[in-house]
């Protein structure tokens, strides 16, 4: 699965942005798909946040918007440095999902757009265990990403766009409930919404206080 176009989008930031910028039409414009999963969250400006897996900086961007202390985390030193060109005004580290170098309870928000879908079962477990790991008693992580659609008008396109870009990881994603992940970490999943027919999803988890 997957053509030379997924080499293609991941080397060429232009034709990364372009795929991205047609992606984000059918839910209103670009600058709502970059804000859909953390801009009804109200946390104040002086909040932590880590976007992870940041790929070339398009929602860190947004991000730095919103808030002082924005950190991106990407595996690729290909793309931090692309991010790094986008958005200086955010720290960069380079490092696996899996196992980030920030010390316990460290931020306030993670987020991450359109990544678990990469990942295999096993390192999603992994990735949601530090993310876990790094938030703040109260904090959140913010995604959005695939769900399996509901409207079957929608299956044609979706598996087009999976034949041309995807691995069999997002197609194993769309068997995974993603909340109950969520939940069985140890999470308070306060919202799941869908959009685009249910292809999206968005989900908020909060990591309980003590007094919770």
């Amino acid at each position: 699965m997957a053509t030379i176009l997924r080499t293609w989008s991941y080397q060429s930031p232009w034709l990364y942005d372009t795929i991205s910028a047609l992606a984000a039409i059918a839910v209103g414009g670009s600058d709502r798909l970059h804000r859909l999963a953390w801009q009804d969250l109200n946390l104040p400006r002086t909040a932590v946040v880590l976007d992870l897996c940041c790929a070339h900086g398009i929602v860190t961007q947004a991000l730095t918007q919103a808030f002082d202390q924005v950190t991106g985390l990407d595996a690729a030193p290909k793309a931090i440095a692309r991010a790094r060109e986008r958005v200086p005004q955010a720290t960069y580290v380079q490092a696996f999902a899996e196992k980030m170098p920030f010390a316990d309870a460290t931020f306030d928000l993670v987020h991450t757009s359109m990544a678990l879908h990469e990942m295999t079962a096993a390192q999603r477990d992994a990735i949601l265990a530090e993310v876990w790991r790094i938030l703040k008693p109260g904090g959140w992580f913010a995604l959005i990403d695939f769900h399996r659609p509901q409207v079957p008008l929608l299956w044609p396109g979706i598996a087009l766009f999976f034949w041309l870009f995807e691995t069999e990881t997002a197609w194993q994603l769309l068997q995974t409930d993603l909340a109950e992940q969520l939940r069985l970490q140890g999470f308070t999943v306060e919202r799941q919404t869908y959009h685009l027919g249910r292809s999206l999803q968005v989900l908020h988890g909060r990591k309980p206080c003590a007094n919770d």
